[in-house]
């Protein structure tokens, strides 16, 4: 891969050092850093400046440390909608998540910052918010879920756990191999939740999430 066709990332972390630990994780992915800035101010011109790919961004980050991160992450959205989006966290904040998430579109993810521990993982989920894919932390999705049990309740214990992964952004084959059944028994488990759920089954992995993320909205 070439630096003209590599994926070009821009960061917003207040905290130096992991923000130049996550700069040098990049690198070894491949990726390009095309900016790393300690506050969100000017996001939208700052990441169109740097043609980024991906803009990855802190929740809380300077003046207030509060929700910057993501108001910054809303205006990108909006500004620059073909840019993905990923949010990092030091905690699981459900209504956070659930403001990024409300368009029920894709391209978005939120994680918890012990995600970063792992390269493969990291980089993996960068990679699908890229693609217009939608990743989440299993904890967020558990939050996400439980803010909505009447229709989940519906769901067998099987179900809940295709549910989990699929809001995660798993495939059918990823789903198999987590829960130890065949990729059949998923496809199964998939149809029921679109039945119990009241959603439009859909061939495509990338629109059944944002099928279910949009279940979890409303």
């Amino acid at each position: 891969m070439t630096e003209a066709t590599a994926l070009r990332v821009v960061l917003v972390e207040d905290s130096v050092l992991l923000r130049e630990g996550l700069v040098r994780l990049f690198d070894e992915a491949g990726y390009v850093t095309a900016g790393a800035f300690g506050d969100a101010a000017d996001i939208v011109a700052r990441v169109r400046d740097a043609k980024a790919d991906v803009a990855i961004l802190d929740v809380r980050l300077p003046p207030g440390f509060r929700d910057e991160g993501i108001r910054a992450a809303l205006q990108l959205r909006s500004g620059l909608p073909q840019v993905g989006i990923l949010v990092l966290s030091q905690y699981v904040e459900g209504v956070y998540a659930r403001e990024l998430l409300a368009e029920g579109e894709g391209g978005v993810g939120y994680l918890l910052k012990d995600r970063v521990t792992s390269l493969e993982e990291f980089t993996d989920a960068v990679q699908r918010v890229r693609d217009g894919g939608t990743v989440l932390d299993p904890l967020v999705v558990r939050q996400l879920i439980a803010a909505r049990p009447d229709p989940v309740a519906a769901l067998t214990p099987r179900e809940r756990d295709v549910l989990e992964l699929m809001a995660e952004g798993r495939s059918n084959t990823t789903i198999a191999q987590r829960l130890f059944i065949g990729v059949g028994a998923v496809e199964k488990n998939v149809s029921a939740i679109f039945q119990k759920l009241g959603l439009e089954e859909s061939g495509s992995d990338h629109r059944r999430v944002l099928a279910v993320l949009a279940f979890l909205q409303r």
